[in-house]
């Protein structure tokens, strides 16, 4: 099997290959956090240690951000390879991220934030708004990997005009809203 790009891996092979590989994907983790969230112990192994996780994936989230932005700043200048670089390990970063999540949220109870007043608005706000735009940078990021997967630059740009901010916030709040609630696991 041949494929349309020097220098990938053996994988999907054509534009269409790709298509399928990227819609399963945008169905399948949208499905799989919302049945971690609906039906918590599905999945549950009895005495799983996954406490230091979060911790791991606000570093994932502050990494991910960095590498954006790294990523960001070589295109800008017209160094492809290395803005390719930084958004293959960006891609990389968020799908460990993913993982780890998923991992976490399937053997743990849901963490109640304990703030009051003012800093309990501001840290729902923030929550809200990460959730939310989580779930619809998933489809950005899959998009926008796929145009530059098939050389459809210009396609390609006129998505990552959206999908780099979002991802950054969404990077952002998610290390934001660990601090904030990290008070608050259980040990």
């Amino acid at each position: 099997m041949t494929t349309n790009n020097p220098g990938l891996a053996a994988g999907p092979a054509t534009p269409r290959g790709y298509k399928v590989v990227m819609l399963a994907l945008g169905i399948i983790i949208p499905i799989a956090v919302a049945v971690l969230y609906y039906f918590p112990n599905v999945f549950r192994v009895e005495g799983a240690d996954v406490s230091f996780l979060p911790a791991v994936n606000a570093g994932l989230n502050s990494l991910t951000a960095l590498v954006l932005v790294a990523g960001y700043y070589f295109i800008r200048n017209k160094d492809v390879a290395k803005h390719r670089a930084m958004m293959g390990t960006a891609f990389l970063l968020g799908s460990v991220f993913l993982v780890s999540y998923v991992v976490y949220h399937s053997q743990t109870e849901t963490t109640r934030f304990g703030g009051e007043g003012l800093i309990k608005g501001i840290y729902y706000f923030l929550l809200l708004t990460h959730i939310v735009l989580a779930a619809v940078t998933v489809g950005l990021v899959l998009f926008t990997l796929y145009f530059a997967l098939t050389n459809q630059f210009a396609k390609h740009r006129r998505i990552a005009r959206w999908t780099f901010p979002i991802w950054l916030y969404v990077s952002v709040t998610g290390v934001i809203v660990y601090f904030m609630i990290s008070p608050y696991y259980v040990h």
